[in-house]
């Protein structure tokens, strides 16, 4: 598939501006990209796989939400050549343009700006990860060999622009705070990997792009987190990102607010709550204690409880804690639940509760418990 070529004037005739810089930078929006015009003396620091690396003749970046059509083609098409001819089609040159691909929908764009004096940092950034979110070291998907490999989507794009003068080493030091500060991001929504139980750093397929200015006179020499540059890249980052998510994936502060949505991480489903309850309870009405469970699910002391008990079970897996003493800990935390719901009866904890048991299966006896003892009494 040969992406059509279009008009090079179609920047300047029917896209939108969606933000500028006072640096001189421009944000357009064009059907399903968008691109970013770059004035002259700027150098560039990207993963791109088109023009990527450090550049300092970028004119443009793009970033393009695929379509079905598109996704087909690249599983066996070039990528390179992909984004070659789609920067023609949008009316650049494809020798001065690096860019992204992602399936995140460009409505969903968040543009944040932290200004320090003289200092001033955008970032752009599209995010998605509910299909490829990882952690890093976790199993990989695909294996790459002589450039043959399997296009996967669900990406976090981000695109970075600077005011300031940074040299090739301090636009490197930028991309690891960024890449931090994502991170920083999904740590704090509590983003689940899809390739094990932990919490993602990122998907498998996030690029970035950092842009300075060569004519500043504010020549910076650093941006690790101990300096204002730094603060400012992390600041916007983690603003910008937190907000793509939640606009693209609906992962923010209140869906996670959710006891079901905490245990999906550990492969824990609404269905595993259920056939506990028809066979521990003989339950047979599941019409009839679904919503109740979802009404428990979203209380937020018990989301609260779930969430230092499933913290206990990281800390075990990441060797932190000792296995047997977290258990024991986690049963004397989760027997505080039937006070915390105001239950009166108190179960047998003897007969429900096994120290042998994980952590988990404890808090689905434990918890289904308290369900039928709300609905009940």
């Amino acid at each position: 598939m040969k992406v059509k070529k279009g008009n090079p004037d179609r920047l300047n005739n029917l896209n939108r501006l969606i933000h500028q810089t006072s640096t001189g930078e421009k944000v357009w929006r064009y059907s399903k990209s968008i691109v970013i015009q770059l004035p002259d003396k700027r150098n560039v620091l990207t993963a791109s796989w088109i023009n990527g690396g450090y550049r300092e003749d970028i004119q443009s970046l793009f970033n393009h939400q695929l379509n079905q059509e598109e996704i087909d083609y690249l599983e066996e098409g070039s990528v390179p050549g992909f984004m070659q001819n789609l920067a023609e089609n949008l009316g650049l040159d494809p020798e001065r343009t690096s860019g992204f691909l992602t399936v995140a929908d460009m409505d969903n764009v968040t543009i944040v700006t932290e200004r320090f004096r003289e200092i001033e940092v955008t970032s752009i950034v599209t995010a998605g990860i509910e299909v490829n979110g990882g952690r890093a070291g976790d199993h990989a998907s695909y294996y790459e060999l002589n450039g043959n490999y399997e296009f996967r989507v669900g990406t976090i794009n981000t695109i970075l622009l600077i005011n300031s003068h940074l040299s090739q080493s301090t636009l490197l030091r930028a991309v690891m705070t960024a890449v931090e500060a994502k991170t920083v991001a999904l740590q704090e929504l509590m983003a689940p990997s899809q390739y094990s139980d932990g919490v993602a750093t990122g998907s498998g397929t996030d690029n970035i792009a950092v842009v300075s200015n060569l004519s500043s006179e504010n020549l910076l020499t650093t941006a690790g987190k101990h300096f204002k540059l730094g603060e400012l890249i992390g600041k916007a980052i983690i603003k910008a990102t937190k907000r793509a998510l939640s606009q693209q994936s609906n992962l923010n502060p209140n869906s996670q607010c959710d006891m079901l949505v905490r245990l999906d991480r550990f492969k824990v489903q609404a269905n595993d709550y259920w056939e506990h309850v028809k066979r521990v309870y003989q339950k047979d009405n599941k019409a009839r204690f679904m919503p109740q469970l979802y009404k428990f699910s979203k209380n937020p002391l018990v989301v609260s409880l779930v969430a230092s008990l499933l913290h206990t079970v990281d800390e075990i897996n990441w060797g932190l804690i000792n296995e047997n003493q977290g258990k024991i800990t986690a049963l004397h935390i989760m027997k505080t639940l039937p006070s915390l719901l105001n239950i009166e009866k108190k179960p047998d904890y003897s007969v429900l509760l096994k120290e042998d048991d994980s952590i988990i299966q404890n808090w689905i006896k434990l918890s289904s418990w308290c369900i039928i003892s709300l609905n009940e009494g």
